[in-house]
């Protein structure tokens, strides 16, 4: 992509990166995903809003020579993972005299991960402002969104916040600005379940410190812009601050057909009893989608045979997922079969430490579940409902 104009010398010169489908090793990226770096160019300086991943190096400076920039004063390092800083070090080469702003704890890491020398950087404390002459940025420190050292820039002329991760999507487009709501909506819901769920609660902190600031674009670092900010300010209070729905998730794995039928017998039983179910066969699954049925689920129920004493790899996995991303669940349950013995109940509870959830008896049987089994299924079903009834968990 071309650079492209967001308002009177702001300039969007990021790059797309259709192909990308691991993020980090660990995320999955089903349609690949943006590195968003923005120029402005004031009366008297020019600032460069974050660089690229440095696999794009070449699309980002493609980008500045196309404007003609001779000349970059700042660049404002919102957030040190090398998706948004790691091209910084070659900018400095191509623009010897520009200064890197950052936060303190930002100016540590860029020192330690991209070995930026300390006079280089310029740190700037929580509302303080840049003058670039006609217009003036201003910083508002945003910690553990979703590092320690992240921040936010404000535009104030031409009211654009600059949002670092918040907000962000990932999601390759040829579209500047959200034209797809929908498709941004999943991919915008899927990047805070993935990234921005643990810290859900410093979120909250931080839309509070946003509310009064007059806003006609959110530009994130990753994904479509966002000409209408309202879309994606109140998805995230919906994400952040509503409580749990009548939904159970119910990943699981079964290695010769017990717990899937305890699984199959148990989702019927939810359903009859009007209770919204997504089902994860974790041999299958998409671990994003996973997650994102975690954002609004009021309960979880984990589904296991037993390996060696214990929970199927996956399944720890799964249980590891969920309880580093501390979702808003009220509840957890366990089902599964095993042959001879195990302890797969103990170490699954172990492993959910994170998580404020009230754990239902579990429902975990030996060889193929029998009449006995299903009622015990029954009953589990039961007290799930009642349990979202007495929390006013309702559909």
């Amino acid at each position: 992509m071309k650079p492209r104009k967001l308002k009177t010398n702001v300039y969007w010169v990021g790059a797309v990166d259709w192909d990308r489908r691991l993020f980090d090793e660990l995320i999955p990226l089903p349609d690949g995903t943006s590195y968003n770096a923005y120029l402005i160019k004031g009366s008297e300086k020019t600032a460069l809003i974050d660089t690229v991943d440095p696999t794009m190096t070449n699309f980002l400076t493609s980008n500045l020579q196309l404007l003609k920039v001779k000349n970059i004063d700042y660049i404002i390092a919102n957030h040190a993972e090398q998706d948004h800083s790691g091209t910084l070090p070659q900018i400095l080469k191509l623009y010897p005299n520009a200064k890197v702003i950052a936060t303190p704890k930002c100016k540590d890491l860029l020192m330690e991960l991209l070995l930026i020398p300390e006079y280089k950087i310029v740190t700037v404390e929580d509302g303080e402002t840049l003058s670039l002459g006609d217009k003036t940025l201003e910083f508002i420190h945003a910690p553990w969104v979703h590092w320690p050292e992240t921040m936010l820039t404000y535009l104030r002329e031409d009211k654009i916040l600059f949002t670092c991760d918040l907000f962000g999507s990932h999601l390759a487009t040829s579209d500047l600005y959200v034209a797809d709501e929908a498709a941004v909506y999943e991919a915008a819901k899927r990047y805070y379940a993935e990234i921005m769920m643990p810290f859900r609660t410093v979120i909250q902190r931080n839309l509070e410190k946003i509310k009064d600031l007059q806003i006609e674009i959110i530009a994130p670092s990753h994904g479509p812009i966002y000409d209408k900010p309202n879309f994606i300010v109140e998805a995230y209070k919906e994400w952040v601050y509503t409580p749990p729905k009548n939904i159970v998730v119910l990943p699981y794995v079964s290695m010769h057909g017990s717990t899937k039928k305890m699984v199959e017998y148990l989702v019927t039983a939810l359903v009859e009893r009007g209770i919204t179910v997504k089902q994860f066969n974790l041999t299958k699954t998409d671990i994003g989608k996973l997650a994102m049925a975690l954002v609004d689920a009021a309960t979880i129920v984990v589904g296991s045979p037993t390996v060696l004493v214990g929970p199927h790899p996956k399944v720890i996995y799964a249980v590891y997922l969920a309880n580093a991303l501390r979702p808003k669940l009220k509840f957890a349950s366990i089902i599964g079969s095993y042959g001879w013995g195990g302890r797969t109940v103990e170490q699954i509870k172990g492993m959910l430490s994170n998580l404020k959830v009230e754990l239902l008896e579990p429902v975990v049987i030996r060889g193929f579940p029998k009449e006995d089994d299903f009622r015990a299924l029954n009953r589990l079903a039961d007290e799930i409902v009642n349990k979202h009834r007495e929390h006013g968990i309702v559909s």
